[in-house]
């Protein structure tokens, strides 16, 4: 395959074609391991992640890594069109998935194309992974194990416009419930868990923290009761919390129970944010490229590995997930322009 934005644009619309759900990623990842061996690259396969490494490699090297998801979630209703044969246009690349994330698996595979077989003072590797948009146990966490003594820092493929996200907000999802004793509700019996719960979302909601962090999250679900004349015994509601970096989520949690009454359960303490190092030489390379930089406040599969990193891709966060999802055509030559730009710029640093 050549770099040329057509031919990248064909792939991106052939892979919009093949469904691609989440711990669904066989056909997908069969296309894509059978398009690498026609260009002569061997790959790496651990399940449906796909790992390729460039022909020239020296292990005492570092070693740069370009990352993006070859799942989807299902589509979302209101498409006006299939969402896996979409209406051919010149400038658009329209159906699911094709913002979040193929264009960047495109441009990223057009990167790595380019590089294929020149020599660069790191390594070069290509991940092509499963199970992100539902953060299974199938996709980065298990290519991790096999990655992590490798890999020293790396480029998340999301669609970012471009932009580098230098730091990423972690996702920690609370069940609470309050409690309270029932009774009926025309004679003032019992004690209203429903009540408890809104006192207890007012202080979560209130709540602030020594180091510096926004605000607390969004509460998302609240459910209480079983019929109108009924005090409800229970009340149980869902907080989103998007944490920095300054605290972990353990820690949130351990701020927080003192605080309310209703019991607090966190369904995963593993989504945690992410921060690059000021100093690092991805950093210093979106200074020198003038990329814009930003913190992120969606999680991706940066928050599965340990090393350093940026979240930068073609196509827009807001188009992900929603119905008629696209991506430019010139918005994916641009990714694949930046994407050029920057090893380029990273290779020189290294000079």
């Amino acid at each position: 395959m050549n770099s040329k934005p057509s031919t990248a644009a064909n792939l991106l619309r052939k892979l919009v074609s093949i469904r691609s759900f989440s711990g669904e990623e066989t056909a997908r990842a069969d296309y894509l391991t059978a398009f690498f061996h026609e260009q002569g690259i061997s790959i790496k396969r651990y399940g449906n992640n796909l790992v390729l490494r460039n022909r020239v490699e020296d292990p005492s090297k570092p070693t740069l890594m370009l990352n993006s998801h070859l799942d989807t979630v299902q589509p979302a209703t209101g498409y006006s069109f299939d969402p896996f044969n979409p209406p051919h246009s010149d400038t658009h690349i329209r159906g699911l998935g094709s913002n979040d994330a193929g264009a960047s698996v495109v441009a990223m595979t057009t990167t790595f194309l380019h590089f294929q077989g020149n020599p660069l003072p790191f390594n070069l590797l290509l991940a092509l992974t499963a199970e992100e948009e539902n953060s299974g146990s199938g996709g980065m966490r298990l290519l991790w194990q096999q990655l992590q003594n490798e890999v020293d820092m790396a480029i998340i493929g999301e669609p970012t416009g471009m932009r580098a996200a230098i730091a990423e907000r972690g996702l920690l999802v609370i069940d609470g419930e309050a409690r309270g004793v029932s009774g009926h509700a025309a004679r003032n019996e019992g004690v209203n868990a429903l009540y408890i719960a809104l006192e207890d979302i007012a202080a979560l909601r209130s709540a602030r923290f020594e180091r510096i962090s926004p605000a607390m999250g969004e509460v998302t679900q609240i459910q209480a009761g079983t019929q109108h004349n009924v005090v409800p015994d229970r009340c149980r509601f869902v907080v989103d919390i998007r944490p920095t970096e300054q605290y972990s989520n353990s820690e949130i949690m351990e701020i927080l129970q003192p605080r309310v009454s209703s019991e607090l359960t966190a369904r995963s303490l593993t989504n945690r944010s992410s921060a690059t190092p000021a100093d690092h030489q991805l950093i210093h390379c979106i200074g020198a490229l003038g990329v814009e930089r930003y913190t992120s406040p969606t999680t991706s599969d940066w928050m599965r590995i340990t090393c350093p990193a940026i979240k930068m891709g073609p196509g827009e966060s807001a188009r992900s997930h929603q119905a008629d999802e696209y991506v430019l055509v010139e918005e994916l030559e641009q990714g694949i322009k930046g994407y050029i730009a920057f090893i380029t710029q990273l290779k020189n640093h290294y000079k």
